[in-house]
């Protein structure tokens, strides 16, 4: 790819210790287990399973600290095991003030442009529940474990004070924020790019992104939004960039859950839906705005390129 006069890309100085592909799934693996069971059995050690009656702040800051011990800690050994360079694969670069800005107004786009598209998804997936019994069959099965996941936030989101609401926006905005990027578009993602053409290194990351949350019906809406995240990783070479953009998407679901309740930035629930032709109609046209500034990214990515010299791998995407 590149000549003797060209700069060497830094993933090309890393020397892994095992496999890239390997690595990215022990780390996926492997954390996903720790944290989902591993946390999961402290919190019961610690609080017992009658969860609804224990101490509501104690849990968050539990669930801050599985985020910070389970996820980010051995995200951070395990790049430093297999790659003995923490900052290069995980990114660890200050972006440029404008990729920032850029990156940030994309989640204004991508955010009501998902929301139509799970009003559309859910309103179909209702409509063939009602005809076939099989697919009504696994509604009622997502039902469930979608109003398990809502019971959850409800009982984790709720506040009686503003320093409580501050303690919550931290909690769930900030910290899922870092410790989930520097795992997915930090080490995940990066190994994948290692062995991997870049867009795939990123749809297979967002696909355990969209996995990993346990969201039944936003699992295309995840998988969707990480696509950008790993997108953005990528053409800014900044784990910055990304985490400030999972922090908008958490940040608005938040403050939306706050002020309407259940009904939040993505809508997650398979409820029947009106207006679906608006809804067709709204989606139809923020794809088009979407891929347009898409098309703008690239040409001033391109434009940066031509400048600096070098390769832009994601130019046919």
């Amino acid at each position: 790819m590149y000549d003797d006069q060209e700069p060497i890309e830094p993933q090309q100085e890393l020397r892994p210790a095992i496999s890239p592909n390997l690595a990215a799934f022990i780390g996926l693996i492997g954390i996903f287990f720790l944290y989902q069971i591993g946390g999961s059995l402290l919190t019961v050690s610690i609080f017992g399973t009658d969860l609804q009656n224990a101490d509501v702040n104690a849990l968050r800051l539990l669930q801050a600290a599985g985020q910070l011990l389970l996820i980010l800690l051995p995200t951070l050994l395990l790049a430093n095991y297999v790659y003995g360079d923490i900052s290069t694969i995980i990114r660890y670069k200050f972006p440029e003030t404008k990729e920032t800005i850029l990156f940030s107004l994309g989640m204004f786009v991508i955010l009501p442009l998902l929301q139509s598209y799970l009003y559309i998804q859910n309103y179909l997936f209702e409509r063939l529940a009602e005809s076939v019994s099989f697919v009504n069959s696994i509604k009622t099965f997502l039902d469930k474990l979608d109003e398990l996941v809502e019971s959850t936030y409800d009982f984790l989101l709720g506040y009686d004070n503003f320093l409580e609401m501050f303690l919550i926006i931290f909690i769930v905005s900030v910290i899922p924020s870092i410790c989930e990027e520097v795992l997915f578009r930090g080490y995940v993602q990066k190994s994948f790019e290692l062995t991997k053409k870049p867009i795939w290194a990123i749809i297979i990351t967002s696909l355990f992104f969209g996995i990993y949350h346990f969201n039944p019906y936003g699992l295309v809406a995840l998988a969707a939004l990480g696509m950008y995240f790993g997108y953005a990783a990528y053409k800014s070479n900044s784990i910055f960039i990304p985490i400030i953009l999972h922090f908008i998407n958490n940040f608005t679901t938040l403050i939306a859950y706050f002020i309407y309740g259940d009904e939040d930035i993505i809508e997650t629930s398979a409820n029947e839906s009106s207006g679906i032709f608006s809804a067709v109609l709204v989606f139809i046209l923020l794809l088009i705005l979407f891929s347009i500034f898409i098309y703008y990214i690239r040409d001033q990515y391109k434009k940066k390129t031509s400048v600096e010299g070098g390769s832009d791998d994601l130019s046919e995407v």
